[in-house]
């Protein structure tokens, strides 16, 4: 999707027109011959048209033996939310319309939008317009994306430069989603590694990637547990930011990367096993974030880290009662081998203290059901052991759209994973799953640096569309994560 800006709209064969919630009275119709303008605003009151968000009129006017598109495109109460969700439901409804460019003129308002409103507006049609539609083969001509460009005319001044950044966020959200939309035939953890690969040449990242080899001389036994029974190889991949110059990364992002989760010896039911594919949206949300903030040279110092397993059951796999020793010394005895994206995550956390030395850490991890079973899908639960943090993370999800709702740790949870032959156990009671998990998490990092779990289990994926996502993979995680960034780590 090409987002352009224009100072005025030219002759546009699909023109659409802002309008504020019970605006109507207001638009300006200027561009518009004066029967043509009548005949929108009738078209309008007829649609019961009010202007709420995201809602659209449509009228064809006649032009000789042609016809000229006309759309009032529904602005609401005009927060930033409101235009992303106006900006997101025009290209839902025109992405395989036969339309192959519109414009979208702001001069139709009296007053002055917000640049950044304007700017959010562009993005969620950008984001909206993602598909991946690689492997279809018969698409009919009718669903197939014909929508290539919008031209934002009028906007004012500063909008353009807005929209940058929001590229920025948009072209990380589409290798997240990539990612997570790739079949686990295609993804696993070595194609995953090769995948950002190429995604991030030449922005300036430095990567490292670790193999079996190498993390079994480091001691990640619970890492490599998990892996134990896929034919598959394990593999670690860093990507590191230096954009407030040299030293060690002030913040540290973390992602669950299980590229297929069967659930191992603890087989998860089969109906709805496919939907594991995107076990590792963790993982793929922590390099979408890497390479936005390398696109737009962010003035932080980032890494990202993301721990790439396979849980397949073999004769080889991981049993229940297993007794692992993980990168941190302390061992675990693992009661559920579904319960392994925690056991993932604990060598990642050491691995990336011991060697980089954050001051901040915020892993991401399709971790629980239970999330699920509280929040549904419209939050992801945030869990941490520093006030502060916790509320940073919370205001960069309401800015960026990316919710986030806090839920409790302390040591009465923690006991639930005391373990009578071992250091503790990898799962606690059926009751607070998602809690008990960022326990196990918060068992792993060290005194003094703040930390935050993400659990996107009910996230990452949707069974319906949103405002800037269709059915499929939605990219949670890197606008919140980049806002974070932006307002509290960038100098």
């Amino acid at each position: 999707m090409q987002i352009q800006f224009a100072p005025r709209a030219a002759d546009a064969g699909v023109l659409v027109l802002p309008v504020e919630k019970d605006g109507l009275a207001r638009l300006n119709l200027g561009g518009l011959a004066d029967g043509d303008g009548k005949t929108v605003l009738a078209a309008a009151r007829a649609n019961r048209f009010d202007g709420d968000a995201g809602a659209i009129s449509e009228t064809f006017l006649g032009q000789g033996d042609a016809v000229r598109r006309v759309l009032l495109l529904g602005l609401g109460g005009g927060s930033e939310e409101d235009y992303e969700r106006a900006g997101g439901a025009l290209v839902a409804k025109l992405l395989a319309s036969g339309v192959s460019a519109l414009t979208v003129d702001f001069a139709a308002l009296t007053g002055r939008p917000a640049a950044k409103s304007v700017a959010r507006l562009a993005a969620g049609a950008a984001q909206r317009a993602w598909r991946y539609d690689i492997y279809r083969t018969k698409l009919p001509d009718k669903q197939k994306s014909t929508l290539q460009t919008i031209v934002i005319a009028g906007a004012p001044d500063g909008a353009e430069a807005a929209w940058a950044d929001y590229d920025t966020i948009t072209q990380g959200m589409a290798l997240t989603r990539e990612l997570v939309t790739e079949p686990a035939n295609i993804i696993y953890p070595e194609s995953f590694v090769e995948r950002v690969k190429q995604s991030v040449q030449g922005l300036g990242l430095e990567i490292t990637v670790l193999g079996e080899p190498e993390m079994r001389e480091l001691g990640m036994g619970a890492l490599l547990g998990v892996n134990q029974g896929s034919r598959r190889e394990a593999r670690l991949l860093a990507l590191k930011w230096s954009g407030a110059g040299a030293g060690d990364p002030e913040l540290a992002l973390v992602g669950k990367g299980v590229t297929f989760d069967t659930g191992g010896i603890s087989i998860k039911p089969a109906a709805g096993m496919e939907d594991m594919k995107w076990d590792m949206g963790g993982a793929a949300a922590v390099v979408g974030t890497m390479k936005a903030l390398a696109l737009r040279k962010a003035r932080a110092n980032v890494i990202g880290v993301c721990g790439l397993v396979e849980n397949m059951p073999d004769g080889n796999a991981q049993r229940p009662g297993d007794v692992v020793t993980s990168m941190s010394g302390q061992t675990i005895e693992v009661i559920n081998t579904d319960a392994e994206g925690r056991l993932v995550l604990c060598d990642c956390l050491c691995w990336v203290q011991r060697t980089h030395r954050p001051k901040t850490i915020i892993d991401l991890a399709t971790l629980t059901g239970a999330i699920i079973v509280a929040l549904g899908h419209d939050h992801a639960g945030l869990f941490s052991n520093d006030d502060g943090l916790a509320d940073q993370l919370l205001a960069a999800g309401r800015a960026s759209g990316d919710k986030l709702w806090r839920m409790p740790v302390n040591a009465t949870y923690d006991k639930l994973l005391d373990s009578q032959i071992a250091d503790m156990k990898n799962v606690g009671p059926r009751a607070a799953g998602s809690i008990t998990a960022a326990q196990f998490l918060l068992r792993f990092i060290d005194d003094g640096v703040r930390w935050a779990h993400l659990d996107v289990a009910g996230t990452v994926w949707a069974d319906k569309p949103g405002a800037n996502f269709d059915k499929g993979a939605t990219g949670f995680g890197v606008r919140a994560l980049d806002r974070f960034v932006r307002d509290n780590v960038e100098k």
